[in-house]
């Protein structure tokens, strides 16, 4: 993983700049196999461009694909996915100002 501090706001901890999973997927898993990405994509059943677009976080990690590493390689599928939720979740949290909603307000009862 690269940096994984943590910092305390409010009430939850939270990752600064978490990892996409296909930038940990090849070095962890293809690389440590010594795989390139087409052997990889042929252990996994999955097309290269497929893999290719995952490993080079062009693509969210889905959870077939997160199956498909867990049954190949035994990397834990919900570590995966998890992995995949922290990345999409700072992803989005970066966008935070540009999303314009106000808290609703309900009406007081008449």
């Amino acid at each position: 993983f690269r940096s994984m501090k943590t910092i305390t706001e409010g009430k939850a901890m939270r990752m600064l700049k978490p990892v996409h999973p296909g930038h940990f997927l090849r070095s962890e898993v293809i690389e440590a196999h010594h795989l390139s990405v087409t052997e990889a994509a042929k252990v996994l059943r999955v097309s290269r461009p497929t893999l290719s677009s995952l490993l080079n976080a062009k693509a969210d990690l889905s959870g077939d694909m997160a199956l498909r590493f867990e049954k190949a390689f035994g990397v834990d599928m919900e570590t995966l996915m998890r992995m995949q939720n922290s990345y999409d979740i700072t992803q989005t949290r970066s966008r935070a100002k540009d999303i314009r909603v106000q808290r609703y307000q309900p009406r007081p009862a008449a």
